[in-house]
């Protein structure tokens, strides 16, 4: 899917009114040299007041000419918060009037849930392959959407209606987590968990501690993450004899949260004890799968995820050896769910810098490169790794190793 960028749509708007790049400069007050670079695509994201005097001049608001900002903040680039979340802020955190009711309404009747519902498997589709930029473009509508049907839902729906709302709020959620907009992220989870309430449903109100779990980490704030978790474990626990796969994978994936905090917070064998129970909700699921209403919340929680995780600690430790021990006991890729692979793959790549193999490390990161760039430049982590190469190398930076620290933005 291609979507038009700022100085694509810029460009598009400014023929439409049959100006010259020159005009639209003495129109605007905006030099042509703003102007060409925009239209070009070198400069980057433009700054509001400077879309705001085009706008002007072009007589069009200045929403129009956002095209696919989305893109910027996909990409990752500088200063690109203020004018690529716009739409998706305005969704999450709507402004309300004096009786309550937000301003963003749907111009239309919303569609039925069951077309909503395949409406959110398709942007969790789009989110979890790493097209970020897409994600952007189809999640607000679609919250919209979601919240006006739970307006018009009759109370024999109810419960379904807010069931379908925490899930896109919990899309929205993870999608501002990876855009590193944490305070927006927070206000969407936090919706996601009420709404979890209303529904009843205690697997999505558990995935939904287990995202507000990763947001407190991506915080620094790792004591209370890990507080968070196990208390929702503790709360949720199952009876391993007589659970559904559902209720195992989400208190699961619950235990593998509180290990990876544990471990960041030096409790190496606290870490190692919750993953052991995890471990055995994993074989109590086996080959079974979550029923297909909750497949997309809990799903890829399997030994495979446990076995990642335990890579992930000895990574977190600073044991390079065993990671790479651990990695060799990880089923192929096609077992395994993709951003629980990609996430692995860092901590592999970590391993072998770490231990100065660095063409290895660098096939690793080049793999990423090629199959998920957009996720991967979005990773501090892959950040730090490339750093560590290219200072830690002896001999000239090789095209792949130039081809990533440009990606990543890191100096060479």
């Amino acid at each position: 899917m291609t979507v038009p960028t700022v100085g694509e749509r810029l460009a598009e708007i400014r023929r439409e009114s049959r100006l010259t790049q020159e005009q639209l400069a003495e129109r605007s007050g905006v030099s042509v040299e703003v102007i060409r670079k925009l239209e070009q695509g070198s400069r980057g994201t433009a700054r509001l007041d400077t879309l705001h005097a085009l706008a002007r001049a072009l007589e069009v608001s200045t929403s129009a000419l956002l095209g696919d900002a989305s893109q910027a903040a996909a990409r990752g680039e500088p200063g690109h918060r203020q004018l690529s979340l716009a739409e998706i802020r305005r969704v999450v955190a709507p402004v309300r009037g004096i009786d309550g009711a937000p301003l963003v309404l749907p111009t239309d009747e919303p569609p039925d849930l069951d077309t909503l519902r395949r409406n959110l498997h398709a942007a969790d589709r789009v989110y979890n392959a790493g097209d970020y930029a897409v994600a952007l473009r189809v999640v607000p509508p679609l919250l919209v959407n979601v919240r006006a049907a739970v307006g018009l839902a009759g109370n024999e729906r109810q419960d379904a209606a807010y069931d379908l709302l925490a899930r896109t709020q919990h899309v929205a959620g993870g999608l501002l987590i990876q855009l590193r907009a944490d305070d927006l992220a927070q206000t969407a989870l936090s919706g996601a968990l009420d709404a979890a309430q209303r529904s009843g449903d205690r697997v999505v109100a558990a995935t939904v501690i287990r995202t507000m779990c990763w947001l407190l980490m991506r915080q620094g704030r790792i004591g209370e993450s890990a507080e968070l978790a196990v208390a929702t474990a503790d709360e949720v626990e199952p009876r391993l004899s007589r659970a559904a796969p559902a209720e195992l994978a989400g208190w699961g994936w619950l235990l593998l949260s509180a290990a990876a905090a544990q471990a960041r917070d030096n409790r190496p064998e606290e870490a190692a004890d919750l993953i052991g129970v995890a471990a055995a909700a994993a074989t109590r699921i086996g080959d079974r799968v979550p029923a297909s209403d909750h497949l997309m919340l809990v799903g890829g929680f399997d030994t495979a995820k446990v076995q990642m995780q335990r890579a992930e600690a000895a990574a977190v430790a600073g044991d390079a050896g065993r990671v790479l021990e651990l990695s060799a006991l990880v089923p192929p890729a096609p077992t395994i769910s993709t951003s629980a692979w990609r996430r692995h793959r860092l901590d592999l790549a970590w391993a072998y810098a770490h231990l100065r193999r660095y063409g290895k490390a660098t096939a690793v990161l080049t793999q990423l490169r090629d199959t998920a760039p957009t996720w991967l430049r979005q990773q501090r982590y892959a950040r730090d790794i490339v750093e560590s190469i290219a200072t830690g190398r002896r001999r000239a930076m090789t095209d792949e190793l130039a081809e990533l620290a440009d990606l990543m933005g890191c100096a060479r």
